[in-house]
């Protein structure tokens, strides 16, 4: 027997003399994790919110009537993405100032009607006939006209409070004297000449008033459009002191808990065969309530009717310089209210905080919260919170809060002691077998948030967090 020794036998793989390790695994107790979830993040808002046990689902926010008559700006109360002027604050109107009818003013507001509007829309054009009067609620909106060499001129830059259009309301003749063009988002109110004059009809006493309004209208006027008051000052004697009371507002804000639900499925095979090492079911239940506390914190930032994005008072919400995030920015933001507890942005919002810093020369520096070290500006923490949106232009917003009911702030509303509760306010209900072997669970929460004063909650908005290429 010859045995071949050349380079041709060296290249033939040699027979296999142990057991492979992938026939070895068959056998073998792996070493596995516990089921793994993307969505799963920090839930920093969730965390921060004190939390308010809310019995019978509601929660009631009493405040005092606020109005304030003679600033010229008209204030508007929100529900949720709905907005209502106050009817006293119409008093702001040149037409109306000092008419007192709270009846006939209230009728006016009830024929206001809500218009959302966006960046670059023409809202009146010069020229044309002028029907309606706009009341500003929420925005920046740039009036221009034509200047002597036949280029635009700006006139004024209109804001929250602000109006334009007062004429309109008894020139039928009237025209736009100038072109309003939105520079941001917003909502305003619209009152058609048709829809006052329909309350100007059922209405003698407000009939008069504008019949003394034409007469005063004639009258020597301030520089603001306002009649000139004779008056004289160094007065002697004993003042007679006016008399008050505190008003409360006699419609309140109500919010109801929301709901979020789902139910969860698991046969019985599974629970009864697949369940070691780990418990099938706890597991799936486990990674359904992260799914739902997911959901509640995404409803808290975005829901229209109580989310804080959109219950942000229209005061309280600032547009950026010039659209990159400045510390001058931050600086305005943290300056509208009093104890501000935490800044909330998406972690692209972080980014470009610290982009937009270091452009300065500034870094934001770092607080401890709970043992975790976060960034901070002005010692106020700045937490992420990836359910504030960006929009596909590059730009988000970032929120900033003072917390707790003492403080009069932002709270999270919850109930607890929920039938079958699994976690606080959080409810896993079992119900039943179906003839398909299916165990079902229906995993529960409900939840919302309150805005106690106006001032505890401001947006920025408009911040733009791509960079800048070249």
């Amino acid at each position: 027997m010859t045995v071949e020794t050349g380079p041709e036998a060296q290249l033939e793989p040699s027979a296999q003399s142990s057991l492979s390790t992938a026939a070895a695994r068959n056998l073998a107790t792996t070493t596995k994790s516990a089921p793994q979830m993307q969505e799963i993040t920090s839930r920093w808002l969730l965390r921060m919110l004190p939390w308010v046990e809310t019995k019978g689902g509601t929660y009631r926010v009493n405040r005092r009537l606020s109005y304030t008559v003679g600033d010229g700006l008209i204030e508007f109360v929100q529900d949720g993405a709905g907005v209502r002027v106050v009817p006293r604050e119409l008093g702001e109107l040149a037409l109306l100032r000092g008419f007192e009818d709270v009846e006939v003013l209230t009728a006016i507001a009830d024929r206001c009607v809500q218009r959302d509007f966006r960046a670059g829309e023409v809202l009146a054009e010069r020229g044309t006939r002028a029907e309606r009067i706009h009341l500003i609620a929420h925005g920046r909106i740039k009036q221009t006209s034509v200047g002597k060499y036949g280029d635009d001129v700006a006139v004024a830059v209109l804001a929250d409070g602000d109006r334009f259009g007062e004429n309109a309301l008894l020139d039928s003749d009237a025209k736009w004297e100038s072109t309003a063009r939105a520079e941001t988002d917003g909502t305003l109110l619209v009152l058609s000449r048709a829809d006052f004059d329909a309350v100007l009809s059922a209405s003698p006493g407000l009939r008069a008033h504008v019949e003394e309004f034409g007469s005063r209208s004639r009258r020597p006027q301030t520089r603001h459009g306002e009649a000139e008051i004779a008056m004289s000052a160094g007065h002697t004697g004993e003042a007679v002191l006016p008399g008050a009371f505190v008003d409360y507002e006699l419609r309140p804000r109500e919010y109801e808990l929301s709901v979020a639900q789902t139910v969860l499925r698991v046969h019985t095979r599974v629970a009864d065969l697949f369940n070691g090492p780990m418990n099938q079911t706890e597991e799936q239940l486990r990674l359904t309530v992260e799914a739902l506390r997911e959901r509640q914190e995404h409803e808290l930032v975005n829901n229209r009717e109580f989310g804080l994005l959109h219950n942000a008072a229209f005061k309280q919400r600032i547009q950026t310089r010039t659209g990159t995030l400045t510390p001058d920015d931050m600086d305005e933001l943290l300056s509208r209210r009093r104890g501000t507890k935490l800044f909330l942005a998406h972690p692209r919002t972080i980014a470009a905080i610290g982009r937009g810093f270091s452009a300065y020369g500034l870094y934001p520096d770092h607080v401890d919260l709970g043992g975790q070290q976060v960034p901070a500006w002005r010692g106020v923490p700045i937490l992420p919170c990836n359910k504030i949106p960006v929009s596909k232009q590059g730009t988000s917003s970032i929120l900033a809060m003072r917390t707790g009911e003492d403080n009069q702030g932002v709270i999270g509303l919850r109930q607890t002691g929920l039938p079958e509760e699994h976690e606080p306010g959080l409810s896993v209900r079992f119900m039943g077998m179906s003839e398909q072997a299916i165990i079902s669970y229906l995993v529960t929460t409900y939840y919302s948030a309150a805005v106690l004063l106006p001032d505890a909650l401001g947006v920025l908005e408009n911040v733009q967090i791509a960079p800048h290429l070249g």
